[in-house]
């Protein structure tokens, strides 16, 4: 891990050189900030980064997201500083679960700042919404055949137990499913048995590897959808709507002030 971080942050470097950009976060997203990564999982690098100020005072906009590399190691791709605080303003779940992130590469003090405001904007229906979806089409997509991989369980599991976190107490969720697990008031012996197994099974398992369904845990996910499909449709609407606090960010991140 320590070689990979050291690899991480060369490129991280690399991307700063190169296009001429100053990193102001960078963080793992996917299973291995989850806790739940296979033995072959690859690294999911995220990064925010902030321009010079006279490209964004240009007409011709420089473009908003970096697609660095992509390959069966590395996934390494950013946002520019505008585009996180438009989407910090949407409510969008996953930057949220970029920045609770429990594996950061690097950080600064604007981005401390940042994540404090960032807390006025978390949304509760589009979170919901976000995690039932992504539930939704897992379960549709990878969970319909007899047997399937267990990874797929939680990329469901994960985002129902997201949801449920929201439902119980109104803010973002973390970000660690052993976390999750453990804020879970009203699961059943049951079904926590039967995932304490599968992260067990999938700890020694490759990714794309398959074994035969776990009706418990299936029944579970099915239910689960069901009823975050009926909350999420009741849910208000809780976008906050000024955005006085992420313009202020966002000149403060871009002008120093």
């Amino acid at each position: 891990m320590k070689k990979m971080e050291m690899i991480i942050n060369e490129k991280l470097d690399e991307i700063e050189r190169k296009e001429g950009v100053r990193i102001l976060y960078a963080a793992e997203s996917g299973s291995r900030a989850w806790g739940f990564a296979s033995p072959d999982s690859d690294y999911d690098v995220r990064f925010i980064y902030v321009r010079p100020v006279e490209q964004y005072l240009q007409l011709m906009e420089s473009r908003d997201v970096i697609e660095w590399q992509l390959d069966e190691v590395l996934d390494i791709n950013g946002w520019d500083i505008k585009k996180a605080l438009k989407q910090f303003a949407r409510g969008n779940a996953t930057l949220f679960e970029w920045i609770g992130s429990p594996i950061v590469y690097r950080t600064t003090e604007e981005w401390k700042r940042v994540q404090e405001v960032s807390k006025l904007y978390f949304c509760e229906k589009a979170a919901v919404y976000h995690y039932y979806g992504t539930a939704n089409s897992t379960l549709q997509e990878y969970l319909q055949g007899d047997s399937v991989q267990y990874k797929k369980y939680f990329y469901a599991l994960r985002p129902l137990l997201a949801a449920r976190y929201i439902e119980a107490y109104h803010k973002a969720p973390p970000v660690l499913f052993g976390e999750l697990l453990q804020s879970e008031m009203e699961m059943s012996q049951e079904i926590r048995t039967a995932i304490e197994e599968l992260l067990e099974i999938k700890k020694r398992t490759t990714e794309k590897e398959e074994n035969p369904q776990m009706p418990v845990i299936r029944s579970f996910i099915e239910s689960e959808v069901e009823r975050q499909k009926e909350i999420a449709d009741h849910l208000t609407d809780d976008h906050n709507k000024d955005w006085m606090e992420l313009d202020q960010m966002f000149r403060e991140i871009v002008c120093g002030g």
